[in-house]
């Protein structure tokens, strides 16, 4: 990717936010360098420290660290744990054909309110949007659990998306704010352990919630574990009190929201309600062409942009989009696919597939830890999304090989292998996000981190679950043909396959089918693979900049105003 890009994008860095720092519970913060770049001298911190950058000393961190990883718990298990009791909720609110919408809903709101979270909180403060996503999100699982209709469910549902599009993005721009960028690497570590463990602990979670209880509870487990990160947050996370005067750029927002609704809803809706060729799938694509254009033609005029575009000036910075964007696409669509091989062809039931993929975690957990702790000793970080990017390559390769007599043993070598590349990918790409603008915004870095991982895995899993359902179909059809009589009468479409279809056939039509899934799971591998290199590619254009350390004010320098925040 040449310098065109962010060349193109327009716009100066412009200077960064007046702001007063302010200490509170957990201690006086220390001024750090806040603009993006390499080592500073001393004459250069102190201007960071006079533009209101702050730290928290290691101890002080500890102490914010559990509710921002609660916050991100919560977040990852409400995505995960639902999944396993949609048969149940189909019993009691019926309602099958809008099953998707139960997922979908809440996957849209997320993804157009992330921006708005990422945003408002660089504009007046982190620390109350953060608390109102933490309310609106327990509201709507409140209301959830009490859902008497498929249509009141999706509704809640929306309202709970609403508020987890703040969750992750606050919690991450969170840390970018009170951590300098050569620590974060271990800090974000630990965030990563945490959403490992939500991967593989949601769907046992909810498998055992909903069989032991109700899948009502599914929601209302959110609102202890909520309500104790809401509590704590208050009581402990201190954040600086913005003093400027904002315009909100509304129509930019309004204009962002409408291109994620079209893209989700393009990957949604192709080949599943509608033909891809459908009027309504390709005046969709025109909508939502138009809207991006009108979007980028806001931008670049909008006083205070949603998504101001001179951040993608930044060469690091937009090479981290391409990546996070490729990482949605290829590994969260190709992971999508996994929980049907290994609960049809492996036999596996829905809590032992999630047991399954505890190698991944660990894996993930050990390369994580590792590159954390390695960027916090030496400031440099460029190697590990190249590393990650060629084992993600390696994985995909030994994924594509999956088949009907692959024994779980060889298939958790190779979820171990995926779970090393993702350790050495994941965290550094919100680090190096992070560390290429300016501290006024931070949270405009991690909610577009976000939105892209979230739009590449849309379509994601659109283009794989189209694969997957041809090549299915190809092969349910060829063993028809090959003998007659015997090719179990399924089709499939967008990827959309019930395991259950599978344990009613006769045998010998069992047979076929598992033979076709591993056709069809195998594609979309060798599918992925192209998008892994792409990964491993785009990180080898990455400069390398060393992440800035923990400055020491200068003695000439004022202590900047200090006011209480809650």
């Amino acid at each position: 990717m040449d310098g065109s890009l962010w060349t193109l994008m327009g716009g100066s860095t412009g200077e960064g936010a007046n702001v007063s720092d302010a200490t509170g519970d957990v201690g006086t913060p220390e001024p750090a360098a806040a603009s993006a770049g390499g080592y500073k001298s001393s004459a250069a911190e102190s201007e960071s420290a006079k533009s209101g950058a702050f730290t928290l000393t290691p101890r002080q961190i500890l102490i914010v660290l559990p509710g921002l990883l609660m916050a991100i718990l919560l977040a990852m298990l409400d995505q995960l744990i639902v999944g396993t009791a949609l048969p149940r909720i189909v019993g009691d609110l019926g309602g099958v054909s809008h099953l998707s919408w139960v997922v979908t809903a809440y996957t849209l709101a997320s993804t157009v309110t992330t921006p708005f979270y990422g945003k408002l909180g660089d504009m007046y403060g982190r620390k109350k949007f953060f608390i109102a996503g933490i309310v609106i999100f327990l509201a709507g699982s409140a209301l959830s659990g009490l859902s008497t209709s498929m249509a009141e469910l999706i509704t809640f549902r929306a309202i709970q998306g609403l508020g987890a599009g703040g969750l992750m993005v606050s919690a991450m721009a969170t840390i970018g704010e009170i951590v300098p960028p050569r620590e974060r690497g271990k800090y974000m570590s630990y965030m990563m352990v945490v959403m490992m463990l939500a991967t593989v602990g949601g769907p046992l979670l909810g498998g055992w919630i909903t069989e032991s209880f109700s899948w009502r509870w599914i929601f209302y487990i959110n609102l202890p574990l909520g309500g104790a990160a809401l509590v704590y947050l208050i009581s402990t996370l201190h954040l600086p009190k913005r003093r400027v005067e904002h315009r909100i750029d509304y129509l930019g927002g309004t204009l962002l929201g409408a291109v994620a609704t079209g893209i989700i809803l393009i990957a949604t809706w192709g080949g599943t309600e509608y033909a891809w060729g459908s009027v309504q799938v390709l005046g969709l694509a025109v909508v939502t062409a138009v809207a991006l254009v009108a979007f980028l033609y806001v931008e670049s005029r909008a006083a205070e942009p949603m998504l101001p575009l001179h951040v993608f000036r930044n060469r690091n910075f937009s090479l981290t989009m391409a990546l996070t964007f490729f990482v949605g696409l290829g590994l969260f669509g190709a992971m999508t696919f996994l929980p049907l091989y290994q609960q049809t062809v492996q036999g596996a039931t829905p809590t032992v597939s999630g047991l399954l993929l505890t190698p991944m975690m660990v894996g993930s957990m050990i390369t994580s830890v590792i590159a954390g702790q390695l960027v916090t000793r030496t400031g440099r970080y460029k190697l590990f999304p190249v590393v990650g990017g060629a084992i993600m390559a390696v994985a995909m390769f030994l994924l594509a090989h999956l088949g009907v007599h692959t024994s779980r043993l060889d298939s958790g070598l190779y979820y171990v292998v995926l779970g090393l590349g993702m350790g050495f990918l994941m965290q550094m790409v919100s680090l190096i996000a992070q560390n290429s603008v300016e501290l006024k915004d931070m949270g405009v870095a991690s909610s577009a981190r976000m939105f892209f991982q979230q739009i590449g895995g849309s379509l994601g899993v659109a283009a794989f679950g189209a694969l997957f359902a041809s090549r299915l179909n190809s092969a349910i059809s060829s063993a028809a043909r090959g003998a007659p009589g015997s090719g179990p009468h399924l089709q499939v479409s967008g990827g959309s396959f019930n395991p259950a279809q599978v344990t009613s056939l006769p045998l010998a039509a069992r047979e076929v089918v598992f033979g076709a899934i591993s056709h069809g799971i195998q594609g979309v591998f060798y599918g992925v693979l192209p998008t892994a290199i792409a990964v491993f590619a785009i990180a080898l254009f990455l400069k390398e900049v060393p992440l800035r350390g923990r400055a020491a004010p200068s003695p000439e320098t004022p202590a900047p105003e200090m006011d209480l925040v809650a």
